[in-house]
């Protein structure tokens, strides 16, 4: 899954690099991938997709949510929540991708799905109709709507008894906002991952609403965080706190060692003096 901050990288990379550029072949599925999903039949998106142009990229804004990136083409809508490469034109081509397009000028763009993802394919001449999971409208991390009383009424929403990763990363309450952006928030808020909702005082949740804005934008700003690839196979300039890239060193606050766990279905990083469970 993209998360926000790279969403809104590569939206901004491929309005700058392939928009106005000429689709001349589209080739979707051509090494099969269980967990890749398309829009009916893939073997049709080259039909769909030839002869169109780039027209516009944005990070889930226009018809789905964050997370994704969507890509027009002229009267087609792509909706990819995949990793995305632009080759320049002679250079070499991944042995394998989900979704391929190749453009007038000899350039390509690729998709190679990690462990899931989605490449949808939409006509816009009408209404859009995106399957459950990608038409989630609500406010961004990023709008002004998403202020306090928005983020209080997320917690409302919820058993008090929720674990903030859980309140944070799961069930899309926050699209696009999963466990890779996770860390550096709660890290910046000083709140331990497993702590239940209900044991956070009011000024803790205010910190983490707080963070959740400022992280997410710092991350945003810098391109995208450097765990992950822009549009060019380029690591992204925001450096990590709390990452696989980091584990091995020491917290930067306090300077005791960082940890990992396994929780809800991945890793979980913190450091235990500055982020303590138990208050």
């Amino acid at each position: 899954m993209i998360e926000l901050p790279e969403a809104y990288t590569l939206a901004k990379q491929i309005g700058e690099t392939l928009v106005g550029k000429t689709i001349i072949n589209a080739v979707a599925d051509s090494q099969h991938h269980v967990f890749a999903w398309y829009t009916d039949d893939p073997k049709l998106y080259g039909q769909k997709l030839n002869g169109k142009k780039i027209t516009d990229a944005n990070p889930g804004t226009g018809y789905s949510c964050g997370g994704n990136t969507e890509i027009l083409c002229e009267d087609m809508l792509l909706v990819i929540s995949t990793p995305i490469r632009y080759h320049a034109p002679s250079t070499k081509l991944p042995k394998s991708h989900q979704l391929l397009l190749e453009f007038e000028d000899g350039s390509h763009m690729s998709c190679t799905v990690q462990m899931w993802g989605a490449m949808l394919l939409f006509p816009i001449n009408g209404e859009v109709i995106l399957p459950d999971g990608f038409t989630k409208k609500c406010p961004s991390p990023y709008d002004d709507a998403f202020d306090e009383s928005y983020f209080d009424s997320l917690r409302q929403s919820v058993k008090p008894t929720l674990s903030v990763k859980a309140f944070l990363a799961t069930e899309q309450r926050i699209p696009g906002f999963g466990n890779g952006v996770l860390h550096d928030v709660l890290f910046n808020a000083r709140i331990h991952p497993k702590r239940k909702l209900n044991t956070l005082s009011d000024a803790e949740f205010a910190a983490l609403y707080h963070s959740v804005k400022d992280t997410l934008k710092a991350m945003r700003d810098g391109g995208g965080r450097d765990t992950e690839k822009d549009l060019f196979g380029n690591a992204g300039g925001y450096h990590t706190i709390l990452s696989s890239k980091t584990l091995a060193y020491q917290c930067p606050v306090c300077g005791d060692g960082l940890k990992r766990e396994a929780y809800l279905g991945g890793n979980i990083y913190f450091c235990p003096t500055c982020q303590p469970l138990v208050k």
